[in-house]
């Protein structure tokens, strides 16, 4: 039997532990010629208002987050989802102060920045959504326009 619809308030408390927690999400991109989709798994880390992802610049996830900006993460199993939608800067290794570069590699245990060619990507959420079932789906927005509406 699933579990009663939680309130608005109790989502946005989940989606921040999974934000806090988690260490990898599914990243969609889309390229802008082709509009192709793209979708991995990469490690994250958040600093309470944005993500900081890393992947090689040349890969499709590189190039999409470069040339569009446009990203898609996602949270969790498909029965208890948080989904971001977001922009993305690109940064060089160069760009992270020390502090960021290390809180991504302690979360991640993967450090890119001395390696060639991995690029870092600020992403900030326009919108975040989450539901587990049906009766969450009407009231599943929690973002709008980057600002929390819980």
């Amino acid at each position: 039997m699933p579990e009663p619809a939680r309130s608005r308030d109790r989502r946005k408390q989940d989606a921040l532990h999974r934000f806090e927690h988690d260490v990898d999400a599914w990243v969609a991109t889309a390229d802008s010629a082709e509009a192709t989709p793209y979708l991995v798994p990469l490690s994250f880390d958040w600093d309470g208002a944005t993500f900081l992802l890393a992947t090689l610049a040349t890969n499709p996830t590189g190039r999409n987050l470069h040339s569009t900006g446009q990203v898609r993460l996602a949270f969790g199993e498909t029965r208890d989802v948080v989904l971001v939608e977001g922009t993305a800067q690109t940064l060089a290794p160069d760009d992270l102060s020390d502090a960021e570069g290390d809180a991504f590699a302690r979360r991640s245990g993967f450090d890119p920045r001395p390696l060639k060619g991995y690029t870092f990507y600020r992403v900030r959420p326009r919108s975040v959504q989450a539901w587990r079932e049906v009766d969450e789906l009407a009231d599943r927005e929690l973002m709008r326009d980057g600002i929390w509406v819980v």
